[in-house]
């Protein structure tokens, strides 16, 4: 039974790792493998994100459960008063007041046990988080497309690396925003579900990254994605045929940063806490490059299969660390880096299209051109 157990967590840590990456993955295919923008500051949205979670829900369930004010504000509330006075006994200071940060994790367990007999309130704080992290993102977005219409890719790479990096040094160094070195509690959405909630954590996160899948895979193959391939081929022929250049990148930046604003937001929910520490450029930049060039850019299928291949060898390394550690002669930390970074080598030397290489898109489908062709002969 415990076998069994295992595995099925085993699964589920896949299946969530590897939905959340499908959409940064898919956010960065649009940008790089479609546009062709070097957005090297992915992290900026997914922290963006992720920061919504840890700033705005946590202090709006605190202020209206007024329990910021302590003991005597909340005194007639059955589950926050035991919630307090269960652990004033640890710290008697929180009777008088708390401070959001400062009482985080006191704050963070009593809005939890709300939220658990509130299915409601639990998924109406799930919407308009990821709605509000979505807008978050769009407008980061906004503001690296500046940027990204006046420089060369070079520099434009470098620029948007450095916006990515100031957001995380913001969220560290910066206390009042997620806790800073510490980080912050974030509300638990899937709480009421108890013994599911990692199953409806898993299911969520899935079904936002296939939805944007099909809809980025549908856009690739419409006039705007046809428009957005004749943008990274040839920029200068694409704005000679009238095609807006400037919306055109704008309108991606914004779109892909909402993507991955959403991923942010949906990871936090799932790891129930914020930290702006994790929310590195390694793990939420270099990685996702790693994938969409093992996999290959400018193709959804390519991108999907490099994200599969990425998340079960990491994770099968991570789990079972204690059977592979007295095989290898160096500490475990760094065998999937230097896995992924060797096949990231030999992809760029050997097949730098990637596995599933990108293919031209036709304006119409082969079978349209084909009953086209028929009727114009039979006439």
């Amino acid at each position: 039974m415990m076998e069994v157990q295992q595995l099925l967590t085993f699964l589920l840590d896949i299946i969530a790792y590897f939905a959340i990456y499908l959409i940064v993955n898919t956010s960065l295919n649009i940008e790089y493998g479609l546009t062709g923008i070097p957005n090297f500051g992915k992290v900026l949205a997914v922290a963006g994100g992720a920061f919504v979670v840890g700033a705005v829900p946590g202090r709006a369930l605190a202020d209206q459960l007024n329990l910021l004010k302590g003991f005597r504000a909340v005194e007639n509330h059955p589950i926050l008063s035991e919630c307090l006075k269960t652990l004033a006994q640890i710290k008697p200071k929180i009777l008088e007041g708390m401070d959001y940060i400062e009482d985080n994790s006191v704050i963070g367990d009593c809005i939890r046990r709300v939220m658990v007999g509130d299915p409601v309130l639990s998924i109406t704080v799930l919407l308009a988080t990821v709605g509000l992290a979505a807008l978050v993102g769009a407008g980061l977005g906004f503001v690296a497309s500046y940027p990204a219409i006046r420089l060369r890719e070079d520099y434009l790479a470098m620029t948007l690396l450095a916006m990515g990096e100031f957001l995380r040094q913001v969220g560290y160094l910066e206390r009042t925003l997620v806790g800073g070195t510490l980080g912050v509690f974030a509300p638990d959405p899937y709480g009421w579900l108890g013994a599911y909630r990692f199953y409806a954590s898993a299911f969520v996160i899935l079904l936002v990254a296939l939805t944007f899948f099909v809809y980025m895979r549908q856009l690739a193959y419409s006039p705007a994605g046809r428009a957005l391939k004749a943008l990274k081929d040839q920029e200068i022929a694409a704005e000679v045929l009238g095609k807006d250049v400037v919306r055109l990148k704008q309108k991606v930046l914004v779109l892909s940063s909402a993507m991955a604003a959403v991923a942010g937001a949906l990871w936090a929910f799932n790891s129930q806490s914020v930290i702006a520490s994790t929310y590195d450029r390694f793990n939420w930049t270099f990685w996702p490059w790693v994938m969409v060039i093992i996999g290959g850019a400018g193709n959804h299928k390519g991108v999907l299969l490099g994200t599969l291949i990425f998340v079960v060898l990491r994770r099968t390394i991570d789990t079972y660390r204690y059977v592979l550690e007295p095989l290898i002669p160096f500490s475990l930390v760094w065998l999937d880096r230097l896995l992924f970074g060797v096949a990231l080598i030999i992809v760029l030397i050997v097949r730098p299209q990637g596995i599933v290489p990108d293919r031209p898109t036709p304006a119409l489908g082969f079978s349209r051109i084909k009953s086209i062709i028929k009727r114009l002969e039979s006439k």
